[in-house]
């Protein structure tokens, strides 16, 4: 299943920034056209599609937002009119419990966009239905190119929240454990040429953290360690483009400790990289780059969200 991803095509969502814009810069410096799909371009991504508008490996921008199926069509249709077949699926854009989506602030609450009579969380439309939903898309048109037997992978982008715990972000906690259950059920994929494997980040220096002074503050910059989107990214073209993934980040010398690379992977990636096993894992841990100091500060203020009187019921 491995696949050199020189002359191929990819379509990945929430690529306008963070790790997925890394992964994206990374396919198209090895030759690889990108559909970045996203609502909006940073400037770094912008740079990178003006850029690449043209030449033998190019970079597309589609508008789209990602909790619309027919928006999520669209992107496909786009992918196939500008590069013919696809071979790699990355459904990345997610977010991180957000003000306006959040557990602690309960539809029809301030700030929070969630209607009370909407039926949906946005957080979960984002973080999980809408990676099912380009997996289904992902797959049919797959099938549809079986015929040219080139194997294709679909990457997923869970995290140590789909293994640890988090008071004070448990819908995206539960999100990341979802993903976690798609992939590994999908496994078996592998016997059509269809690879879907994840990594699981940790503590990754993105706009997601960096924008959001509320999560900053769980950071202790004295004592931990921010993970690069670049090496999350040398991570996922790994997956695509090796049969084993080294322990040290980069590495393809082979002399370090390698995980073999199959359907239903999971690949922790904090300053090193660790298989995570599906029974009777031990955990993220504490190893650099995984945790960050202090969750008290936003965990008080998910118990004065709380506190507040009538927390959680609808405001009809």
């Amino acid at each position: 299943m491995a696949l050199s991803v020189n002359g191929r095509s990819a379509i990945i969502t929430g690529a306008g920034s963070g790790i997925n814009f890394a992964f994206a810069k990374l396919l198209v410096d090895n030759g690889c056209n990108v559909l970045i799909a996203d609502l909006a371009l940073r400037p770094e991504a912008k740079v990178l599609v003006d850029k690449h508008s043209s030449g033998a490996a190019r970079a597309v921008f589609q508008e789209t937002d990602v909790r619309d199926w027919l928006q999520l069509e669209r992107m496909f249709e786009v992918a196939e009119r500008e590069f013919g077949e696809i071979d790699i699926v990355c459904p990345g854009a997610g977010v991180y419990e957000p003000h306006w989506s959040n557990f602690w602030r309960p539809p029809g609450s301030a700030p929070s966009q969630d209607s009370p009579d909407g039926g949906r969380y946005a957080l979960v439309d984002i973080n999980i239905t809408h990676p099912i939903r380009v997996t289904q898309l992902a797959i049919a048109h797959f099938l549809r190119h079986k015929e040219n037997g080139r194997p294709k992978h679909i990457i997923h982008i869970s995290s140590i929240a789909g293994q640890n715990a988090a008071f004070s972000a448990p819908i995206y906690v539960a999100t990341k454990h979802a993903i976690n259950g798609l992939v590994r059920s999908l496994a078996k994929l592998e016997t059509l040429d269809i690879r879907v494997t994840a990594v699981a980040p940790g503590v990754i220096k993105t706009p997601l953290w960096t924008d959001h002074p509320e999560k900053l503050k769980m950071v202790d910059d004295s004592v931990d360690v921010w993970v690069t989107p670049e090496e999350v990214a040398t991570v996922m073209l790994a997956l695509v483009q090796q049969q084993q993934v080294s322990e040290t980040i980069g590495d393809r010398s082979g002399r370090g400790p390698q995980f073999p690379v199959s359907g239903g992977t999971i690949l922790e990636v904090s300053k090193t990289v660790r298989a995570v096993g599906q029974f009777n894992d031990p955990g993220p841990g504490d190893r650099p780059g995984n945790t960050a100091a202090d969750h008290a500060a936003v965990e008080s203020e998910s118990f004065r969200l709380l506190a507040a009187e009538g927390w959680g019921r609808s405001k009809l």
